[in-house]
């Protein structure tokens, strides 16, 4: 699946971080595989002016068993909205996710190209750090929608008010904030 969403490509207008790549001022078109994200082709369009990163960023791509509803689950959960998806003829999904301006992704396992979900793998690999305004508020809404609590929110002497949860695809989630 990884394979036939990276062969497609999609056009669009990135910034881009260093505009000493090129000329100033030339003109390019970016193509880029839709999931081959730091491989880029120029060909004439835009200026590199035009272009500029305003920040990096890392995005984490969660892996799961059943795709769809669990880009339906984080919706619920965490208020997240899809800002991109592609689905397959067999039911499996990519798609990138928003929370504020936090931004990750969800995608369907794919054994075959070492992509394992937590279920898969008998627990994960990492947890998700998940900082709000209102934890207790967040917290509730996401075990309401489905998610598993592993401790509860409360401060924390090290000065974090912070729980944690498991969604049902197998992701750990901390979601709290600093007390001061």
């Amino acid at each position: 699946m990884y394979h036939e969403f990276f062969r497609q490509e999609q056009t669009r207008k990135p910034p881009v971080r260093n505009p000493q790549a090129g000329n100033v001022g030339a003109t390019c078109e970016i193509k880029r595989p839709v999931l081959g994200a730091g491989i880029w082709s120029v060909s004439a369009s835009d200026t590199w002016d035009d272009m500029r990163m305003s920040k990096t960023s890392i995005s984490p791509m969660l892996s799961v068993r059943r795709g769809a509803k669990a880009v339906e689950f984080y919706k619920e959960a965490f208020g997240a909205r899809e800002l991109f998806r592609l689905d397959n003829e067999a039911g499996d999904v990519v798609a990138q996710l928003s929370v504020g301006d936090a931004e990750f992704w969800v995608a369907d396992e794919s054994p075959e190209n070492k992509n394992f979900s937590p279920e898969s793998l008998g627990g994960g690999t990492v947890r998700m750090v998940f900082v709000v305004d209102d934890p207790d508020a967040l917290f509730a809404r996401a075990v309401q929608a489905g998610a598993t609590t592993v401790w509860p929110v409360a401060d924390q002497e090290y000065g974090w008010r912070v729980g944690r949860l498991v969604d049902p695809f197998g992701h750990h989630w901390e979601i709290g904030k600093p007390l001061s």
